[in-house]
This record gives structure tokens, C-alpha cells and sequence, in this order.
């Protein structure tokens, strides 16, 4: 459900980096653990995509929908307790899709220690009309020079998506032809 055309649509002003900017925060309880006690990565992912989902159609002023999501990364364990934080924001934007990047920060609800980043996530969105249509989404314009190497990084991303989903369906086209199913 991504573009084939990475060309912005030229009527559609842009949209800055902050305008879509947000946080989502959440108290991980017991009904969030896994076997292990810890918070369970689906629940995290949840938020994640939540948050995103949020900051996809406030970019694009409607609907979006989750096209893919890549580099989903735990990187501490997230506890009963904990305050998690998901801040999302648009990295780049394509078309009719857009990539929103998720940083996920953890601190404990009852002290005034510093969050520690425990994930992050790039998910691709597409935005949609009320058929379910792929539609035009504003340029993101970024700010800051974080902003501008979020954008190139999304880029890199988004070119290793597209090569990833050609070479895979070139490879099945070849073993289909030399008559091999999967």
C-alpha cells in the first residue's frame, strides 16, 4: 500500500515536523506482563502503532492506515509500573504514505528519575479516503537538524523497502517459472 511515485502532490502545502508531533503515555499494569513478569512487546507495539496511527492522520488531516512496520527494537525490558512514553513524529512522507518514527521511553510512575529509552519503531503509513483509497498527504517540512537527518534516514529506509519487495517478487517469479511452489 506504498507509493510507487515519491513525489509530493504539488497543491498540497507542506506540513512542519511539530505540527503532527505527539506523545502518548501509559502506566504499564499487571495485565500487561508476559510469562516472564515483564511487559509484553505486543502491548508495547500497540502503543506504538497507536501513537503513530495518531500521528499519521493528524498529518494527513484523515484516515491513515498501518502499511508496514520495520526495525520494531526492545532494547530494555519494560516493567509493571513503569510510565512508558511514545513519541512519534513524521520523518518523511511520499505521495499518498509516510513514515513515522517512534522513540519508547520508560520511567518508574513513582520517582523523579530521567526516562530511559527502551524501544523504537519506523511504521509506514497510508493515508486513505473513505473508501479505503489510497489519497494525497501533505509534505513533511522538516525543522531542526534532527528533522532533515530523520528525513534522509527515512529515504535510506524507504529505498531498502522498495529493493527488499522487488527482489523478493523477482525470486518467486523465478521459481514459479522454473515451475517450483512454495
Amino acid at each position: 500500500m506504498t507509493d510507487q511515485v515519491t513525489d509530493p502532490e504539488p497543491d498540497i502545502p507542506g506540513k512542519p515536523t511539530s505540527a503532527s508531533r505527539t506523545t502518548l503515555s501509559h502506566i504499564m499494569t499487571h495485565n500487561d506482563t508476559n510469562l516472564l513478569g515483564t511487559v509484553h512487546g505486543g502491548v508495547i507495539m500497540k502503543l506504538v502503532d497507536d501513537a503513530a496511527g495518531a500521528v499519521a492522520g493528524r498529518h494527513s488531516g484523515g484516515p491513515a492506515v498501518t502499511a508496514s512496520m520495520d526495525e520494531m527494537a526492545f532494547l530494555e525490558p519494560v516493567r509493571v509500573g513503569d510510565l512508558v512514553h511514545v513519541k512519534a513524529q513524521v520523518n518523511w512522507t511520499g505521495r499518498t504514505s509516510m513514515e513515522v518514527g517512534v522513540r519508547v521511553l520508560a520511567e518508574r510512575w513513582n520517582e523523579s528519575t530521567p526516562a530511559t529509552q527502551v524501544g523504537s519503531a519506523y511504521l509506514v503509513f497510508a493515508a486513505v479516503d473513505a473508501d479505503g483509497k489510497p489519497r494525497p498527504v501533505p509534505p513533511v517540512v522538516p525543522e531542526t537538524d534532527r528533522d532533515r537527518r530523520r528525513n534522509q534516514e527515512a529515504q535510506i529506509r524507504r529505498t531498502h523497502r522498495l529493493a527488499r519487495r522487488r527482489a523478493i517478487r523477482e525470486l518467486r517469479e523465478k521459481r514459479a517459472a522454473e515451475g517450483l511452489q512454495d
